[in-house]
């Protein structure tokens, strides 16, 4: 894979209002491409405009320096985003430190952040990471199936589900908020009720609050190719199941919705796990009385 150096020129983007998955004001992809691989990544789609989403990171060496004027300039404090293009811990992350950069600035800044995320990398922030709580930290570990051998398959560049939750454990224990996004949700591979109860039943078990469900899988232009051209080499016939059943749809919706979603809430009631995130509120009270 090709890695690339830029100067961008902007690095703080608003999210459109209102943002009820996880609570955004502001976004930021440090990195254009991403080294997980993961056979159903969004990202490869053309509305995205990343010509070599697979044989192409960009690196954006001057982010640091883009953040550290942007933030002093915002009248509005609200919750920045990092990871909905890529992955802020992809392993260049090792080698460029951009993420933690961009962390300490937000921590001097006292801007509230949310974090998604495959990897374990992020424990090396830990230390930004409970200063920035001290106004509003969230970090969602994405994960799609409880089996680490299928996670090889699926999500070959990054690390197991087993240390996703083994990092989900180490936050909550240092007091940061940590959940899960379960998505996506794969028809005829990980849309299983024995997958989501395990999943729940180990997001609890490892101190996160709550489960973002979406059941399905979507399916556009380069992103549909590359998933099936991966599914023909993993799963050999099942993208004949995908034209089949899903012809040109926009989202693959998981078999059996209907039991699933209803399996979904039933896992996170017995656990104790919300379906939303907290959002940041300035009031120390009501982000509590939200939690909690």
């Amino acid at each position: 894979m090709k890695i690339k150096e830029i100067q961008a020129k902007t690095i703080l983007n608003h999210v459109r209002q209102p943002d009820d998955w996880f609570g955004l004001k502001y976004n930021m992809n440090l990195y254009r491409g991403c080294q997980h691989r993961c056979i159903y990544c969004d990202s490869r789609s053309l509305c995205y405009q990343i010509e070599d989403f697979d044989g192409e990171i960009l690196v954006k060496v001057n982010a640091p320096e883009l953040l550290a004027d942007a933030l002093p300039r915002k009248r509005v404090i609200g919750t920045i985003g990092f990871g909905s293009m890529n992955d802020p811990y992809m392993p260049l992350e090792k080698q460029y430190q951009i993420t933690r950069k961009c962390l300490e600035i937000i921590a001097k800044n006292k801007f509230p952040i949310h974090i998604i995320t495959k990897s374990d990398l992020m424990l090396r922030d830990l230390d930004f990471l409970k200063e920035i709580s001290q106004v509003f930290c969230a970090v969602t570990f994405t994960i799609t199936t409880a089996d680490d051998a299928l996670c090889k398959k699926i999500e070959p560049g990054s690390p197991p589900t087993s240390r996703r939750f083994e990092a989900m454990r180490i936050l909550s224990e240092a007091g940061i908020l940590t959940g899960i996004s379960l998505m996506p949700i794969l028809p005829y591979i990980n849309d299983n009720e024995e997958n989501i109860r395990s999943i729940a039943r180990r997001t609890a078990e490892n101190g996160g609050k709550y489960v973002i469900p979406a059941l399905g899988v979507t399916l556009r232009d380069r992103q549909r190719h590359y998933l099936y051209t991966k599914l023909d080499k993993l799963f050999p016939g099942l993208s004949r199941k995908y034209i089949k059943n899903y012809g040109g749809d926009y989202f693959a919706q998981a078999n059996d919705y209907e039991n699933l979603e209803k399996t979904v809430d039933e896992e996170c009631f017995k656990h104790k796990l919300k379906l939303r995130i907290p959002k940041y509120d300035p009031s120390p009270e009501k982000f509590q009385l939200d939690l909690f």
